[in-house]
């Protein structure tokens, strides 16, 4: 048995035969196939215990250096959600009135978009998602690493959990975002990162008819050649 370094705990790995790994595999894939962009949602309450298991999901992503470069702030109460929209509204109405380039809002023709955000009212849940470059310790700035990358990965893993409950959401990026940081009074080290409404779906949802890429478009195997 190898020697246990110092700092280091034991990790015991899940094993599974070929046939059940293959079949939770494409479990998950099927179920991950179904979730879907969503902009209608109920005001149906959310158990807020809910919410703080797919944040601390969310959570167990890795990082660089294991700096864990984020924050999540959960907010539910009408008035602060409301002056979130009208902030937010009012950065996406200067996008769709001259930011966006043509060729942008021609993307974004299929999705039925404007600048006005009704979800951010109706959601029970916001869920902000900051970065932080650094950390301040003792009033001391301590870098973190790869921190996109960190909080890209957190992000999916809390997106995967809002799925997995049951929940539907929306990856809300009004830019600038700056705004975020202000009403919701966070640090100095902080940085929005997504807006996420989070809740049950309306009644009646409609999404675009969109098909995701096929695999030969985004899986790429290189493979050693067979004798």
């Amino acid at each position: 048995m190898a020697e246990k370094k110092p700092g280091f705990t034991t990790y015991k790995c899940m094993r599974y035969p070929k046939a059940e790994m293959l079949k939770r595999s494409r479990e998950l894939h099927q179920f991950m196939e179904r979730r879907r962009t969503v902009r209608e949602f109920s005001d149906k309450e959310v158990p807020y215990e809910v919410i703080e298991h797919i944040v601390m999901t969310a959570s167990t992503a890795p990082s660089g250096a294991h700096k864990q470069p984020w924050s999540f702030c959960v907010v539910s109460d009408p008035a602060l959600k409301h002056q979130i929209r009208e902030a937010a509204e009012k950065e996406e109405y200067e996008n769709y009135h001259g930011r966006m380039s043509e060729e942008w809002l021609e993307d974004l023709q299929p999705f039925g978009t404007d600048w006005e955000k009704p979800f951010l009212d109706v959601a029970p849940y916001l869920i902000v998602v900051f970065k932080k470059p650094y950390d301040l310790v003792d009033g001391v700035q301590k870098k973190n690493y790869y921190v996109n990358e960190s909080v890209g990965l957190a992000a999916g893993f809390l997106l995967s959990a809002i799925h997995n409950a049951g929940l539907v959401a929306v990856t809300h990026t009004p830019s600038p975002m700056n705004f975020l940081q202000k009403i919701l009074g966070r640090p100095e080290n902080e940085r929005p990162f997504l807006l996420i409404p989070v809740g049950y779906p309306a009644d009646v949802v409609h999404i675009p008819d969109l098909e995701r890429k096929p695999k030969e478009e985004v899986l790429f195997h290189y493979a050693a050649p067979k004798d």
